[in-house]
C-alpha cells in the first residue's frame, strides 16, 4: 500500500529530529569522557531515542527515496534528502567511525548490521552519501569476522542481540551485488551453519517473550533459507519447524497482544508483528501451497494490526517501526 509511504517518511524525519529522550548506551572510558549530548557525541546518528534506531530510520529514508520515490511527494523527497545531507557528511561519519573504533563492542551486533545496511543502501560510486559512509562500512566489515571467531554460541532471544537477525542483515549488505565483501559473507555463512544447521525442533510454544521484537524461531529459519543449499532448506524446516502453517507452531501466526504500547519494552511486540510478517512471507515459498497461504494470511493480519502505530503511536513505537514495516514490505528483496 503505497499510500502509507509519505507518512512513513514524515514520521522518520520527525523522530530523527527529536533529540530527547535519548538512550546513549555510552561506555565511559575515563573521567573526561562523560558527555552524552546527542548531537555532539553522535553527529550523524542521534535522535530517534538511540544510536541503532537513528541508523535504521535513516536507512528507512534512503530506502523510501531509492525504492519508493515515485510514491513520495516532491516536497517530501526534498525534505528527506535535506535531512540525510545534513547528517551523512564525511566529518560527521568520521566522528562515528572513531567512536566505534575506540569502543569496538558498541552496538554489536544489531547496530553493526543496520549500519552495514545503511551503507549498502547508499552504495553508489560517486554518490555523496556513499562516499561519506564508506569508512563505516569498512570498519564494520573489519570487525565482523573477528567477533564471530570469538563467539562460541549464538544469542537466540528475540531482542537486539539476536545473532540470526544480525547475520541476515550482514549477509545481505555485504553480498556480491551490494558491498561485495566476500570475507564478511564467508564468516557470516560459516557462523550461521555452525550455530544453527544441526538444530532440532524449535520450542515455539515459548514464543513470544514479553519484550520480543523478533521471533527466534522464524528469524533463524529465514536465515537458513539464505545459507543452506536449496535442496537442504525443506528438510531443515521439516525438522526445526515441522508442520509450519499446517496446524503446528500456531503461536507464531497469532498477532501479539500489546497491553501498553507506551512502554518501550511493551512496544517491542508491535515490531514483533512486523518482523514476523517479514519472516512468514519469506518462508512461504518453502512450504506446501496451502500452508504458504496460511503464512501469508497471518503475515497480512499481523502487519495490518500495527499499521496505525507506525505513525500515530507513542514515540516508543514511532521511533523505530518504519524500518520493520519496510522489511515486512520486502525492502531487502532485490527489485
Amino acid at each position: 500500500m503505497t499510500s502509507d509511504l509519505p507518512a512513513w517518511s514524515r514520521i522518520a524525519r520527525s523522530v530523527l529530529g527529536t533529540p530527547y529522550p535519548w538512550a546513549p548506551g555510552h561506555l565511559v572510558l575515563g573521567p573526561d569522557d562523560t558527555s552524552v549530548v546527542p548531537h555532539e557525541r553522535h553527529p550523524a546518528f542521534s535522535g530517534a531515542l538511540d544510536w541503532h534506531s537513528s541508523v535504521h530510520m535513516q536507512w528507512s529514508l534512503v530506502t523510501l527515496l531509492s525504492r519508493y520515490a515515485a510514491s513520495l511527494p516532491e516536497a517530501e523527497r526534498a525534505a528527506a534528502t535535506a535531512l540525510l545531507d545534513e547528517r551523512l557528511t564525511p566529518a560527521n561519519v568520521a566522528v562515528e567511525v572513531a567512536y566505534l573504533r575506540e569502543r569496538p563492542g558498541f552496538e554489536r551486533p544489531y547496530g553493526w548490521a543496520w549500519a552495514a545496511q545503511l551503507v549498502a543502501a547508499t552504495h553508489d560510486p560517486g554518490g555523496r552519501w556513499a562516499a561519506a559512509l564508506a569508512p563505516l562500512g569498512d570498519l564494520v566489515a573489519e570487525l565482523v569476522p573477528g567477533w564471530l571467531a570469538r563467539q562460541a554460541y549464538p544469542v537466540r532471544h528475540g531482542k537486539h542481540q539476536n545473532d540470526a537477525f544480525a547475520l541476515l542483515l550482514l549477509l545481505d549488505a555485504y553480498a556480491p551485488d551490494r558491498l561485495d565483501r566476500p570475507e564478511v559473507v564467508t564468516a557470516c555463512r560459516d557462523a550461521a551453519l555452525g550455530w544453527f544447521a544441526d538444530d532440532g525442533s524449535a520450542p515455539t510454544d515459548h514464543e513470544p517473550g514479553g519484550t520480543d521484537f523478533l521471533s527466534p524461531a522464524l528469524t533463524e529459519a529465514l536465515l537458513m533459507t539464505r545459507v543452506l543449499p536449496p535442496e537442504e532448506v525443506r528438510p531443515w524446516l521439516a525438522r526445526v519447524l515441522p508442520g509450519l502453517g499446517e496446524g503446528r507452531h500456531t503461536s507464531l501466526l497469532a498477532t501479539p497482544t500489546v497491553l501498553d504500547p507506551t512502554d518501550g519494552q511493551g512496544a517491542h511486540l508491535l515490531g514483533l508483528a512486523l518482523s514476523r510478517a517479514w519472516a512468514l512471507r519469506g518462508l512461504a515459498g518453502w512450504v506446501p501451497d496451502a500452508a504458504a497461504d496460511r503464512l501469508r494470511a497471518a503475515a497480512d493480519e499481523q502487519e495490518g494490526a500495527v499499521l496505525v502505530a507506525i505513525t500515530d503511536g507513542d514515540f516508543m513505537a514511532t521511533h523505530w517501526l518504519v524500518s520493520f514495516a519496510l522489511l515486512a514490505r520486502g525492502a531487502l528483496e532485490r527489485p
